[in-house]
């Protein structure tokens, strides 16, 4: 075990990177886990934060390059994200502790620095859009759409950190620790605001064109 984490180690810290160039294109995807919750605020001061519920996420990604240090990155991800231990009030008044699962459909737009003397790593900004596909309690049943309490879009800052190592001239592997933090409250209706915040692990795949 040992010896197979050391020659992971000495793959990732030697591997050189086969830099891209300007007009160039990397196309992949990614599977990843994510930890959300929400972030409540009153009047523009954050008041509170929601426990941490884990989830996951699958994506398509699409870079293109305008030199060897800069691109403009794309995603398409199926995204779950929400909350523990919030709690659902039935018809009767009755409080029920559960924990929130909200699905959506996200697309980041990114601007993306590659650094490091071979360019293996890079940081990513910019902002996403997330269309809300359902959402649903862990251990109620509602007679009514869950999703219909819900707002439909969610707009917010995407951040990214990852590391790339080549398998070969048009294949990588990379790394990534993402985060989204919602500008817009997830409710309809509330009396304060209460955003996404999400940050996830992801491991995945490049090709190059």
């Amino acid at each position: 075990m040992k010896k197979l984490l050391l020659i992971l180690v000495l793959s990732i810290t030697g591997a050189t990177s086969y830099a891209q160039k300007s007009g160039d294109f990397e196309f992949g995807g990614n599977l990843g886990v994510n930890f959300s919750n929400l972030q409540v605020s009153s009047g523009g001061i954050n008041n509170l934060s929601t426990d941490y519920t884990t989830s996951f996420n699958i994506a398509a990604t699409g870079e293109y390059y305008f030199s060897d240090r800069w691109g403009i990155k794309g995603k398409l991800i199926f995204d779950q994200k929400g909350w523990g231990n919030g709690f659902f009030e039935s018809s009767n008044g009755a409080r029920v502790i559960t924990d929130y699962k909200l699905s959506y459909l996200t697309l980041p737009l990114m601007a993306n620095w590659h650094f490091g003397s071979e360019r293996n790593w890079y940081i990513n900004f910019g902002l996403y859009l997330g269309l809300l596909l359902d959402a649903e309690t862990l251990d109620v049943k509602t007679n009514l759409p869950l999703i219909d309490a819900f707002n439909s879009t969610d707009v917010g800052l995407a951040l990214g950190i990852g590391y790339k190592f080549p398998v070969n001239e048009s294949t990588n592997l990379f790394f990534e620790l993402d985060g989204q933090a919602g500008f817009t409250s997830v409710f309809k209706e509330a009396t304060t605001s209460s955003r996404n915040n999400r940050s996830a692990l992801n491991f995945g795949v490049l090709f190059s064109l």
